[in-house]
């Protein structure tokens, strides 16, 4: 068992240099800067080191105060997403504007949060400044700390503190066995009653007004003697519809979600059955690399035709992911779809040996033949696995012109029947004669 690298989360008001401290402390320009506010939106993750404990650091979006509608809500969403995920957090003030309401605002809801909080008052550029860092005592979270993230004054005695203040916190223990299993979908679909179905308790807030469910939250459970990280999202809408609000915030840690899982179950509503927002929901998991598989929930209270919606799910989607039908009301079905995750997990670990891999790509050539172009036909001269999480097969072939995309999908089907991969990624390279690099096994 490893331990997990430690998160310190970087917040603060817009412009008040976060992105560039943070490129101060990891030695490197990897954030975005600009002399203009709000540059940074997304969270960005950033590996560094100091006195042999590595961390990382994560860059956030600047919390804009200014915004009237959303002013409470948002200085609330923004420390919840630090708090959540971090051992610690670094608030960064700008010790040229002095204190500001907001910042008093966010210190308050940080001090609840149960991490350890550091305080860097940057722009701090010249020995004169420091003398403006002491209102910033009131805030009530120790002592602040000048520092000049352009000059990079003061830096090494922040990263001094926050490797003491990392050093507070008990190491968090990673399983690298633990298969994630996230579970998704549009809001108030039933995720957080199939997590409680699952659960056998009532772990998770459930209501019937959409996006109850704000932040992920992992639960660790024992599924047929194997340890399970079962992660119950915020509902997925298209990201233009949740820009500006506090479910954006959620839909961002939603995602991360899915790009950190094995396993992604699509919770859909059989009252609507399969809708285009669930297929897209599916297509952001698949290019997470999860495997996928949907489940149809409420199935106790709807007439949706389930071998239409599985036509519709093989039609429109690339991984053919299986549908199952379940109710977390009435607990129909929900013991299956665990133990069906770990199978899609342990599927998309393992390895076709070449020589079976080799005979199969053999004969679906000899079935189904892609077109011959001005008399040349296709020849395969090797084949292997390359990789796993997704499955990753090379195909060294004599001319890739020769291969149709309708071709390689055909034969990306045939593989899937023939080694039950549906659901579970599969990219496959063609590779010409002079390029494969390939391993072979």
């Amino acid at each position: 068992m490893s331990t997990r690298i430690p998160l310190v989360a970087v917040v603060g008001f817009p412009n008040v240099g976060k992105s560039t401290l943070v490129n101060r402390l990891v030695g490197g320009t990897e954030a975005v800067t600009a002399a203009e506010p709000g540059v940074t939106r997304d969270r960005k993750r950033l590996a560094t080191e100091w006195n042999g404990l590595a961390f990382e650091l994560i860059d956030t979006g600047g919390i804009d105060l200014e915004d009237e509608a959303e002013l409470a809500r948002d200085v609330q969403a923004q420390a919840r997403l630090a708090i959540a995920e971090a051992d610690a957090v670094l608030m960064v003030v700008d010790g040229r504007a002095g204190l500001r309401a907001g910042d008093a605002e966010l210190a308050r809801t940080l001090r609840g949060g149960g991490v350890p909080v550091l305080v860097a008052v940057n722009k701090a550029d010249r020995p004169n400044d420091y003398a403006a860092t002491a209102e910033f005592h009131s805030l009530g979270l120790g002592d602040p700390l000048p520092v000049s993230a352009t000059h990079g004054l003061g830096t090494g005695d922040l990263l001094d503190a926050i490797v003491t203040a990392l050093g507070e916190r008990e190491p968090r223990p990673e399983d690298p066995d633990a298969v994630r299993i996230a579970v998704i979908g549009r809001p108030n679909v039933g995720k957080s009653s199939l997590v409680n179905a699952f659960l056998g308790s009532d772990r998770v807030i459930v209501s019937d007004i959409a996006g109850t469910t704000r932040d992920t939250i992992d639960t660790e459970l024992e599924v047929d003697g194997r340890r399970v990280i079962l992660v119950d999202t915020a509902g997925l809408r298209r990201r233009a519809k949740v820009a500006g609000s506090i479910d954006y915030y959620a839909q961002l840690r939603s995602e991360r979600a899915v790009d950190r899982a094995d396993v992604a179950l699509v919770v859909c509503d059989a009252t609507e059955g399969v809708t285009s927002e669930d297929l897209r929901v599916s297509e952001m998991a698949m290019k997470g690399g999860c495997a996928t598989l949907l489940v149809l929930n409420k199935w106790d209270v709807t007439e949706t035709d389930i071998d239409d919606a599985r036509a519709r799910v093989a039609r429109k989607l690339r991984l053919r992911p299986a549908v199952i039908t379940s109710s977390a009301e009435r607990g129909r079905n929900v013991p299956a779809l665990l133990p069906r995750a770990l199978q899609l997990a342990d599927r998309a670990g393992e390895r076709i040996p070449t020589p079976e891999l080799n005979r199969f790509v053999s004969s679906v050539i000899a079935k189904t033949p892609p077109p011959a172009r001005r008399g040349r036909r296709l020849k395969t001269l090797y084949a292997a696995q390359v990789g796993e999480r997704p499955i990753r097969v090379a195909i060294q072939v004599n001319d890739r012109k020769l291969i149709s995309r309708d071709w390689a999908y055909h034969l990306e089907n045939r593989m899937r029947e023939n080694y039950e991969l549906e659901g579970v990624p599969l990219v496959i390279d063609f590779v010409p004669r002079t390029g494969y690099r390939g391993r072979e096994d």
